[in-house]
């Protein structure tokens, strides 16, 4: 079985100028993670999210009142596409640990989710997670889980296969090769495209898990 990450980008497609409520917010929360993206978390105010949007100051005050409630919702927002992303993969992987371990780490290159604004603007909040709790009170609950399933299954890949490397490190290891490449990916002068940087996660997965891995993604 050889993973399948599509590398097609599909644009989402923009709200009718008389939208619904619910369909603007959304508008004014892409627009926000497009603003982010240029311009950085503290130079991101309503105005240049209005004009993103191409919407008045006033209807961006109107649906989120103040900067920070518009941060919060975005990166809300952010977080939940995040985790549905990567529990909808999950679900469909059965129950062989390593096609979950598989199913997850390729959900990090959804282009859905893996895209330069997206990369740039969780960027931006990782950025004030040390000097604002925003970012800890959105999403701690949901990084912790995460952590605690990839750890689990890297335990039960080292039952199956006899490898000896802590399940914690190797889960460690696997994070920070898919963050890093993230990092990557969001520079303006990107030094690799989408499919080698998840080229290099599987060639990292394969180094840890060799006896269900292959170097190109296949699961054995």
């Amino acid at each position: 079985m050889t993973l399948d990450v599509s590398l097609t980008d599909d644009a989402p497609a923009a709200p009718p100028r008389k939208a619904s409520r619910e369909a603007r917010r959304l508008q004014l929360i892409e627009a926000t993670i497009e603003t982010l993206a240029a311009r950085g978390y503290a130079r991101t105010t309503l105005t240049e999210v209005a004009r993103t949007a191409g919407v008045s100051h006033g209807l961006v005050n109107f649906h989120f009142e103040t900067k920070e409630k518009l941060l919060g919702e975005t990166l809300l927002y952010l977080a939940e596409e995040y985790r549905l992303n990567w529990t909808a993969a999950l679900q469909t992987a059965g129950p062989r640990p390593a096609a979950q371990l598989a199913a997850l780490l390729a959900a990090d290159f959804n282009p859905a989710i893996c895209t330069p604004a997206r990369l740039s603007a969780w960027c931006a909040f990782w950025g004030e997670a040390q000097s604002r709790p925003l970012y800890q009170d959105c999403c701690g609950s949901n990084d912790a889980a995460y952590i605690c399933l990839i750890e689990d299954i890297c335990a039960r890949l080292n039952g199956e296969g006899g490898y000896v490397l802590p399940a914690a490190r190797t889960a460690r290891a696997l994070r920070v090769t898919t963050e890093g490449v993230w990092l990557d990916l969001m520079t303006m002068n990107a030094p690799y495209d989408r499919a080698e940087a998840w080229a290099t996660v599987c060639a990292t997965v394969c180094a840890f898990f060799p006896r269900h891995f292959s170097p190109d993604g296949a699961l054995l």
